[in-house]
C-alpha cells in the first residue's frame, strides 16, 4: 500500500480549508484596518512556519478565536506543526461541524464518499453503529441525513471516546469505550442496518512515512493497522455477521492494493462483496452485505 493512498494524505482543513467565514466588518470602519493589519500578520507568521494556504488558515483562525490572545496562541501551536483541525478545534464534515480535540484522528474529505455510500443504503430510517469511531464524524454526519436512527459509537482509544461523545450524543446517540465489538450492548445483535468501520489499515512497515501532521499528532492506533495493513478489518469483518441485521450493511475504507484481501476477508465472513470508487475524493469503500434470508451466526 502506498503511503499517498492513505486518507491522512488527503487534503485536511490544513491543506484545502472550506469553511464558511464570518462577514468582515465594512471597509470604512476603524475596526477594518484593525482586522487587516491583524489578518496580514497572521498571514506573514503561518507563511513562514511553511503553510501553503496561509491566507485561509489565517481566516479560520481569526474567525475561532475569541480574543486576540487565542489568535496569538493558535498561530503559535499552528507554526509548530500541529494539525489545523486541533487547532481550532474543529473539522468540516459533509457540512457539519465536528468537535476534533488534540490527539484525536481528523476526519477525512475522502471518507464523506464512504458516509454517502452508507446513506444511499439506509434508507430513512437505520440502526447504525460506527466502530474505530475517532471524533465520531462518520455517525453524526450520517444520522443528520436521515429520519430516525439508533446510532452507537465505540473506540478503544479513550481520548477519541471523550471527543465523540460531544458529537455523537448531539446525534441522539451513544459512544462506548471499548475494542471494537466488545463494548456495545448485546441487544445489537443482528439488528445493525448499517456497520461503519473506518479502521486503521496504514501497514506498520509505512507509519514512519506518513505526514507529520498525522504521524505526530494523532493516535498509533488510528494509524497502524498491522503487518499488512488488514490486521483490525480482518477482526471487523469476522465479527461483523452476528451484528448485522438481514440485509445489513458493513463499509469500510481502504486503498486501491489492498482490495482483493479485503474482499476476501469480507467473503470469508460469509458477506457478500462490492467495491465502489471516487476517483476524484481518492476514495475506495468495500461493502459487505449479509444476505437478507441468511441466519445470523450464534454469539459466543
Amino acid at each position: 500500500m502506498s503511503v499517498s493512498s492513505f486518507p491522512a494524505s488527503q487534503p485536511s482543513l490544513s491543506q484545502s480549508p472550506s469553511l464558511s467565514l464570518s462577514p468582515s466588518s465594512p471597509a470604512s470602519s476603524p475596526s477594518h484596518a484593525l482586522s487587516s493589519a491583524r489578518r496580514a500578520a497572521v498571514v506573514t507568521a503561518l507563511r513562514a512556519a511553511g503553510c501553503v494556504f496561509a491566507e485561509d488558515e489565517a481566516e479560520l483562525i481569526l474567525s475561532t478565536a475569541r480574543t486576540p490572545a487565542e489568535v496569538s496562541a493558535m498561530v503559535e501551536r499552528r507554526a509548530g506543526g500541529l494539525p489545523l483541525e486541533h487547532v481550532v478545534g474543529w473539522a468540516e464534515f459533509r457540512g457539519l461541524r465536528i468537535a476534533v480535540d488534540p490527539g484525536v484522528f481528523v476526519p477525512r474529505r475522502r471518507t464523506e464518499f464512504l458516509v454517502a455510500r452508507a446513506a444511499a443504503l439506509a434508507g430513512r430510517e437505520a440502526v447504525v453503529v460506527d466502530l474505530c469511531c475517532g471524533s465520531g464524524a462518520l455517525g453524526a454526519a450520517l444520522a443528520a441525513g436521515l429520519d430516525r436512527v439508533e446510532l452507537h459509537a465505540a473506540d478503544i482509544d479513550p481520548a477519541a471516546v471523550r471527543c465523540a461523545r460531544r458529537n455523537v450524543r448531539a446525534a441522539g446517540g451513544e459512544v462506548y469505550e471499548g475494542d471494537l465489538y466488545d463494548p456495545l450492548p448485546g441487544a445489537l445483535r443482528g439488528r445493525v442496518d448499517v456497520l461503519l468501520a473506518n479502521v486503521p489499515y496504514v501497514p506498520t512497515g509505512e507509519v514512519g512515512l506518513l505526514p507529520a501532521e498525522a504521524r505526530v499528532h494523532e493516535a498509533r492506533v488510528a494509524l497502524d493497522g498491522g503487518s499488512d495493513g488488514l490486521d483490525v478489518l480482518r477482526r471487523v469483518t469476522a465479527g461483523a455477521p452476528r451484528w448485522l441485521a438481514p440485509g445489513g450493511h458493513l463499509l469500510f475504507e481502504t486503498s486501491e492494493g489492498q482490495v482483493p484481501a479485503a474482499v476476501d476477508a469480507v467473503e470469508q465472513a460469509g458477506l457478500t462483496a462490492r467495491v465502489v470508487e471516487d476517483e476524484e475524493l481518492y476514495a475506495t469503500v468495500v461493502i459487505g452485505t449479509r444476505s437478507a434470508g441468511a441466519p445470523g451466526d450464534t454469539p459466543d
